[in-house]
């Protein structure tokens, strides 16, 4: 049994790794000519942290990341509405990592290159096409830096190729527009110390925005700002993850605000990296993919980043299709297993940052609901993920 991953992002990473301690060969197929450290922070929920613990990366993530113990709702005066404890705080076995994307994923890729060899990863190649023969795939690689197409056989193919996912829209060519939600979001980094505990992340709400901030260790911040300039409406624009933003397009939503803890105006003035993008999702979809094609991460389930969830349910499909594979007697019935496993799941999740994301400008009390609803919805209460058998073959 092979399989071939398409995207060297977290999914696509964790898989590769997963699928190789399962016994099963993995190569994994990269775009871009380089992976490199790019991006801004993403929170890793104890669901995903438990994970990656079990393919022995607990050291490595504590050494990257900020485990977090709190998040703080509060208003633009840094009046304290409700505090949701994460991580071991909360109960869980496993913590919560607020951590640098780009610093997780060469983590990841540099843990592939060293278990499955140097060239488990092939950069600046693109997956162009594919077709399902008797018995395994081929797929159609193109060479960014010669031109030159090759194919490439696998026993199964793995779309994990993110938002703009050339395996899905082979699958499902009707699948139509991304599902924007009128939000703008820019995100940035800035040095700056700590806030609070100096474990806590915070949401604040003021007027027309919403800020969510955290740190992401070696004396940085992670902020998102969330302004609605829309109605909801299918995206008619690039969704882009890397577009260039400007402190002068989201200081205005933030120059009056005065938590005392936190120079939220200072923090935006001050990033060192700002980047700008519409806040979008897709519904799910009915089924992922036929036979030995299936999907991953982004690609199979794209929502909003309002739970903290992408990332970490990248992170559990991973796993799950590991195990799914390693206990099937073929490829397809592996694959099947892991769809029946994740899709419903998946797009609970879906609809539950639909919910969580209309969680603005909510009392406390309704916020300690809501929070507690989406914990249930998607299946990280503190009791079942602790006592969940393990998905190590």
């Amino acid at each position: 049994m092979s399989a071939l991953i398409a995207g060297a992002g977290i999914g696509g990473l964790t898989a590769a790794l997963s699928l190789h301690a399962a016994g099963i060969d993995a190569l994994v197929v990269e775009s871009a000519r380089e992976v490199r450290p790019l991006g801004v922070g993403i929170n890793l929920l104890p669901h995903a942290v438990r994970e990656l613990t079990e393919l022995g990366l607990a050291d490595d993530l504590a050494a990257l990341g900020v485990a977090t113990a709190e998040n703080v709702y509060s208003d633009r005066y840094g009046r304290r509405l409700f505090t949701d404890l994460c991580g071991r705080a909360q109960g869980y076995h496993w913590p919560q990592y607020s951590i640098h994307r780009g610093e997780l994923q060469l983590l990841l890729l540099a843990a592939v290159r060293e278990r499955l060899g140097a060239d488990a990863v092939r950069t600046g190649t693109r997956l162009v096409g594919f077709e399902e023969r008797a018995g395994g795939v081929r797929a159609r690689l193109l060479d960014r830096a010669t031109g030159e197409e090759r194919e490439q056989e696998a026993t199964a193919l793995v779309g994990a190729d993110g938002l703009h996912s050339v395996v899905r829209a082979r699958l499902h060519p009707q699948d139509g527009p991304l599902r924007w939600s009128g939000i703008r979001m820019w995100r940035g980094v800035t040095e700056a110390p700590p806030f609070l505990t100096g474990s806590s992340m915070t949401v604040v709400t003021g007027g027309d925005a919403q800020l969510v901030a955290y740190p992401i260790g070696r004396g940085r911040i992670n902020w998102v700002c969330l302004v609605r300039v829309a109605e909801p409406q299918p995206l008619t624009e690039d969704a882009g993850w890397n577009r260039a933003g400007r402190p002068a397009d989201v200081l205005p939503h933030v120059a009056d605000w005065q938590l005392g803890w936190l120079d939220v105006p200072g923090l935006v003035a001050g990033s060192d990296v700002l980047l700008q993008y519409p806040m979008v999702d897709r519904d799910p979809l009915p089924a992922w993919g036929p036979g030995r094609v299936t999907l991953l991460g982004d690609a199979a389930h794209p929502m909003y980043p309002v739970g903290a969830n992408g990332g970490s349910q990248a992170v559990v499909d991973a796993r799950v299709l590991a195990h799914e594979l390693a206990r099937a007697p073929g490829v397809p019935e592996g694959l099947a297993r892991y769809e029946s496993a994740r899709r419903d799941a998946t797009a609970a999740v879906v609809r539950a940052n639909r919910e969580m994301h209309r969680s603005i400008g909510r009392t406390p009390q309704e916020l300690a609901r809501i929070t507690g609803t989406y914990r249930h919805a998607t299946g990280s209460d503190v009791a079942v993920l602790n006592s969940r058998a393990s998905l190590t073959p």
